[in-house]
């Protein structure tokens, strides 16, 4: 299991946030962040958001603590980035038209 999760610097609704990954695939980041107490409601596109009080949650559970730049190049190698305004790629072995 490879979980990554980022500092808590994202502000927003008052608090700060951090951004939980996998680079192995959303089913396995799904059962992490469930094992953990996030709700499926704070995944968003290709990652959960983790408020600031659960970081140390996530850490002892076995997220590895990596900056912002190195979570992002991660999910991206792994083929699972999924930036705003783009589509879902297809799954595997998916014909297109």
């Amino acid at each position: 299991m490879t979980v990554y999760i980022d500092p808590p610097q994202w502000p927003g609704h008052g608090r700060l946030w951090s951004h939980l990954v996998s680079d192995v695939s959303f089913e396995e980041l799904h059962a992490f962040a469930a094992s953990i107490g996030c709700p499926r409601r704070a995944f968003e596109r290709d990652h959960y958001d983790v408020p600031e009080s659960r970081y140390e949650d996530a850490v002892r559970a076995g997220a590895e603590e990596i900056g912002s730049k190195e979570l992002v190049r991660r999910l991206t190698d792994a083929g699972l980035r999924r930036p705003k305004g783009r589509p879902a790629p297809a799954p595997s072995g998916a014909r297109l038209g």
